[in-house]
């Protein structure tokens, strides 16, 4: 029938009996070339994303070897990254979340909740977990044994940067929590649940988008444009575990040192390319992001750490990347860090170990990089 929009009508879905109807009441019966075609254009739509959802199926989901993009489900947004650009986000959020209080989500805010519920995949299983985001970096971060410790200590990583930045925990919000959160100007905040005396808190701005987050399941791949095309991978879904951590020096860390190294590599897995990040007591204290080179990334971490008052004596460093010559890890003993872990892979590997045996630091590479561009 859409084929032949020439001369027949079509009804794509049961949304179009009023427009069908209103048509042919305006047109007195009679319906125009364009207005077939429009309503041929829709059925076409909906009968190519279901073709699309049977292959996806028959072949066992999206694969990086071929793409079809296909969604109906779509809503318009205020504007894109700026007021100048229209913007449409094209995806059922509404199964990933249900939203409580607060405006829409903005096109910057739906990619830092994207960024936040990546990185907080890393701690689903772990302690009380909060950490604070902008844009698309954590700048904040602890695990503690109560949400409100969680909160405090992942606050003071960085409580300038904080300000109008997206919130998540991977435990519900109590009372105590929310009071102390609602101090704090923030577009978004992202949990399991809401006590209902924090819900009280928190709703008391009217703007506040308050979102509690449905169990999903990761992407099969990721997707972006390019050029005049589009760029596919897999997730990264690798993250290093205590049981893959390669010693490469004299010096062990000790258990609370390597327990800070995966901490912190999973904070650097999802954070903008170059970075070094710092970590403690499992809670961030540092760190440098999307520098043009990793010296830079890790003065910038130390500024950082400094600022906020922190002693880097015995804390772990990460680095999404391998040290292409030891200047990094002797800023890095400058500054206190006793432990490093890194994927290495450099040619000038050797240069690095003999430093930190010559310095008394721990160091263990995993041979997994976490570029993040």
């Amino acid at each position: 029938a859409a084929k032949n929009f020439e001369d027949v009508v079509i009804v794509p879905s049961q949304d179009d009996y009023g427009t069908l109807l209103d048509l042919l009441e305006n047109g007195e019966g009679v319906t125009t070339r364009e207005e077939r075609q429009a309503l041929a254009t829709r059925a076409f739509r909906i009968s190519s994303h279901y073709d699309t959802r049977i292959h996806e199926w028959m072949q066992g989901g999206a694969n990086v070897e071929q793409l079809n993009l296909s969604e109906m489900t779509s809503k318009s947004l205020r504007y894109g990254e700026n007021p100048h650009q229209p913007g449409r986000f094209f995806g059922d959020l509404d199964a990933l979340f249900d939203q409580l209080n607060g405006k829409a989500l903005s096109y910057n805010n739906l990619l830092d909740v994207d960024a936040a519920v990546q990185l907080m995949r890393e701690f689903q299983s772990d302690d009380p977990t909060f950490a604070v985001l902008k844009h698309n970096n954590a700048c904040g971060l602890a695990t503690r044994p109560t949400v409100l410790e969680a909160w405090t200590d992942a606050l003071a990583g960085d409580p300038v940067s904080a300000f109008g930045g997206v919130l998540i925990c991977n435990s519900p919000i109590d009372k105590a929590t929310a009071e102390a959160m609602h101090e704090l100007f923030f577009e978004v905040a992202i949990a399991p649940a809401y006590d209902a005396d924090a819900l009280e808190v928190l709703k008391q701005k009217k703007n506040r988008i308050l979102l509690v987050q449905k169990p999903c399941s990761t992407p099969n791949v990721t997707v972006r444009s390019a050029l005049n095309g589009y760029l596919v991978q897999s997730p990264d879904a690798k993250m290093e575990g205590t049981t893959d951590l390669n010693l490469v020096t004299k010096t062990a860390g000790t258990a609370s040192e390597q327990e800070d190294l995966i901490f912190a590599m999973k904070i650097a897995k999802h954070t903008r390319s170059n970075t070094i990040v710092f970590a403690k007591n499992k809670q961030l204290c540092g760190s440098g992001t999307g520098q043009t080179s990793r010296v830079d990334a890790l003065k910038q971490a130390v500024v950082k750490a400094k600022s906020f008052g922190f002693d880097l004596n015995g804390a772990a460093m990460a680095s999404d990347a391998f040290f292409p010559f030891p200047d990094c890890v002797e800023l890095a003993d400058d500054a206190g860090i006793k432990a490093v872990i890194q994927p290495g892979g450099s040619v000038k590997d050797q240069l690095s170990i003999d430093y930190c045996d010559e310095h008394g630091l721990a160091m263990y590479m995993t041979g997994v990089r976490h570029f993040r561009h």
